[in-house]
């Protein structure tokens, strides 16, 4: 992102317009917790809290030396991500701590859908989608989250959605299929046959989604709740071992190809802290790609990338959380009084002013 202003002197009008004009073509969507989090779902403090609570009940005897030295790490205050790649969990006890992180994020999503449903909340995502361009091939929205709100927001708001699965109720792994079920019609044309594809995007799911399920098939996408094992990448080590499996590595290749052609990027409560999916990430930022990343606050990482980026710009919650932190090349800014960090305030206040 071109990025003109100073600490010395911020023209408010100037830099919205300047934002603005980050959502043209070839815009890439990273989608991270905070979004999430931001719509009601707990993030990976709360989860560890869960964790801590219920895990003990939960596991034997024999299991019980591996989550000591986790619940210790998490006791003290290191988060989610990093205790788990500590201490990396057996087959055992990572199946205990899907299926609780399963549990307190599926409840959270009904509570969260149940109010879009009755026209109580509009998600954040569906208001920004309006203000997006509608690229033939899709939106791509690369997401860590296993909730599902960004399926439903990209619903709400009139578009398509390509999951790379075919199928509503059993629904099975054909990305190659799921594009072309998106057709509408076949145009005629001078050399040949078009086809014309609903405006739509592509959401993609590295880390899994609570309605992927291993069935003795292979991998399945269904809405209901199935006595089968969820397929989430829980945070830690494992993550890169399990991430090779279907459907985990279809969604993370297409992810990683849509993340390399992409001309700029918005990153939406990503705070850089998940080195399995960042690493194309990084390496286009490092090759100058513009990206505007909206988030309540930055890893000490994610900060020294908006500094060293020549066009990276942060947007942050101010200390008193009644303003807005600005964090580029230009070292670190204020603008007072507006919560721009946040996606629904930017809407409001950038987007539709």
């Amino acid at each position: 992102m071109s990025w003109e202003s100073t600490d010395r002197t911020m023209d408010l009008n100037e830099f919205k317009r300047q934002l603005q004009g980050h959502f043209s073509d070839g815009l890439a969507i990273i989608v991270g917790s905070g979004l999430s989090a931001a719509e009601g779902i707990p993030g990976m403090g709360k989860l560890a809290d869960h964790l801590l609570e219920n895990v003990p009940n939960r596991i034997t005897s024999e299991v019980q030396p591996e989550w000591s030295p986790i619940a210790s790490d998490l006791k003290n205050n290191i988060d989610l991500e990093s205790a788990l790649s500590r201490n990396r969990p057996s087959d055992a006890l990572e199946a205990v701590i899907v299926e609780l992180t399963s549990k307190l994020i599926l409840e959270a999503e009904r509570q969260v859908i149940e109010q879009v449903v009755n026209g109580n909340k509009t998600l954040r995502l569906t208001r920004l989608i309006p203000h997006l361009l509608k690229p033939e091939n899709g939106i791509p929205i690369v997401t860590t989250n296993y909730d599902r709100l960004v399926e439903v927001a990209v619903e709400q708001s009139g578009l398509s959605l390509n999951t790379l699965f075919v199928g509503q109720h059993f629904g099975r792994l054909d990305p190659e299929s799921s594009h072309l079920l998106l057709c509408k019609r076949i145009d005629k044309t001078k050399t040949g046959v078009k086809l014309n594809i609903s405006k739509h995007a592509v959401v993609l799911k590295p880390h899994g989604s609570l309605d992927w399920y291993q069935h003795h098939s292979g991998p399945v996408r269904c809405p209901f709740p199935l006595g089968l094992q969820r397929l989430i990448i829980t945070p830690g080590l494992n993550k890169y071992r399990d991430g090779y499996n279907k459907p985990f590595d279809s969604h993370r290749e297409r992810a990683n190809r849509e993340i390399d052609k992409a001309s700029r990027y918005l990153i939406l409560g990503f705070g850089f802290n998940d080195a399995h999916l960042q690493t194309h990430l990084e390496s286009e930022l490092e090759r100058g790609k513009p990206a505007l990343v909206l988030t309540h606050s930055l890893t000490p990482h994610a900060e020294k990338l908006a500094k060293g980026s020549g066009r990276l710009t942060a947007l942050c919650a101010a200390p008193d959380h009644l303003g807005t932190k600005v964090i580029s090349k230009n070292g670190v800014e204020s603008i007072p009084g507006a919560s721009i960090w946040d996606l629904g305030h930017f809407i409001q206040d950038v987007l539709e002013p």
